[in-house]
């Protein structure tokens, strides 16, 4: 449906061009708007019921009263009628005009709603094969183009406008498209020009980031963006939302200072988070018994951590700690002796840092209720 601001543009830029005095109402003979010159106060109940008779008469155009009626169809159905006063040739040819850009609006209009509507039910597989490549070439969508799916998360109830923001700065082509599938997050259909995988990922990187700074005023909550992995055909879209999706949440657990998560960093992550929570109660069990990593005083936990951020050189830990050689070998052999784990040890380390993360996993997933 054309909104009510636009109709009355239309309606007050033909009117002034043509200097014809008209009128639009609704199939039913309410005044939806009126250029400046129409002033239908004295007779509005002589248009309305005029306009309503036409609306159910087989005719598209009738004078009657002495001015032109013009019905506008959208699919078969009246959508509105226009009234141009007077019966002279200028009044006739100004409401067919009208008639002409209402049209041509309504179509463009119900093809816009068309193609968001094709979207969404790609994006969430509700799409047999065939009737994607048939809605897509009827809808004029390519078939076949390098896309990625970026899923936006506002952080706070959104307001209605956030959806037309993100659209003027990341669907600013008719190959782009923005849309909503909940009522918590917007998403970006992104075709990419990139000629290599860098340049891809650099190219998603900037529309992300353009995105963020578009809600910059946003200081009490954090807007995140997460993006699947670019797909070559339409059919492949859904899972790259998918992707999207599950990089946005898993973002949140393992990368909750970055407003930027690209499901491809998700390493382990992303098979963590797929995890009941039983069973990771009971791999924790098995790793620290009755203690947990959460039971670490901070001292040791930075080690640990910095230990892993250095790829277990400890030479480069202790630096970073500013703490003597032997005593960061201290602090591992007491590690050592309380969980069984030796960090220096590649495959003792792995399982301490799955360990870790199952942990914040767990914790993530008990203080929101899952």
């Amino acid at each position: 449906m054309i909104s009510n601001q636009l109709l009355l543009k239309t309606l007050e830029n033909v009117s002034e061009i043509l200097g014809q005095p008209m009128a639009v109402l609704d199939r039913d003979g309410t005044f939806l708007a009126e250029s400046k010159s129409f002033s239908g106060d004295e007779e509005g109940e002589k248009y309305s019921k005029n306009a309503a008779a036409l609306s159910q008469s087989p005719e598209d155009e009738k004078t009657s009263g002495g001015d032109r009626y013009v019905k506008v169809m959208d699919s078969e159905q009246v959508e509105f009628i226009i009234v141009s006063k007077g019966t002279s040739r200028e009044a006739v040819q100004a409401a067919k005009v009208l008639a002409f850009q209402l049209t041509e609006l309504l179509t463009a209009y119900r093809e816009r709603f068309d193609r968001d509507n094709f979207i969404k039910n790609l994006l969430l597989d509700n799409l047999l094969l065939v009737d994607i490549y048939n809605r897509a070439k009827k809808l004029h969508v390519e078939l076949e183009a390098r896309r990625a799916v970026l899923v936006v998360e506002i952080g706070s109830e959104k307001t209605g406008d956030e959806l037309d923001r993100i659209k003027s700065v990341a669907g600013q082509t008719q190959r782009d498209f923005v849309t909503c599938v909940d009522e918590e997050n917007i998403i970006v259909v992104k075709e990419l020009s990139g000629k290599t995988p860098e340049e891809e990922k650099l190219e998603i990187e900037k529309t992300a980031e353009v995105i963020i700074e578009a809600f910059s005023e946003k200081k009490d909550h954090m807007v995140r963006v997460a993006y699947g992995n670019a797909v070559d055909e339409i059919r492949e879209v859904s899972r790259s939302y998918k992707e999207a999706a599950m990089a946005l949440d898993v973002g949140k657990i393992f990368f909750s200072q970055n407003r930027i998560v690209a499901y491809s960093v998700l390493g382990i992550g992303r098979l963590i988070y797929q995890l009941p929570l039983p069973l990771c109660r009971m791999f924790i069990r098995e790793i620290f018994g009755d203690k947990s990593p959460d039971d670490f005083d901070e001292e040791t936990l930075s080690t640990i951590n910095k230990f892993f951020e250095n790829s277990l050189n400890v030479s480069e830990t202790s630096r970073q700690l500013y703490i003597h050689r032997n005593t960061l070998v201290y602090r591992l052999d007491k590690l050592q002796r309380q969980t069984g784990l030796d960090l220096r040890v590649f495959e003792d380390a792995i399982t301490f840092k799955i360990a870790l993360m199952v942990v914040e996993y767990m914790k993530y997933m008990e203080d929101n209720n899952f």
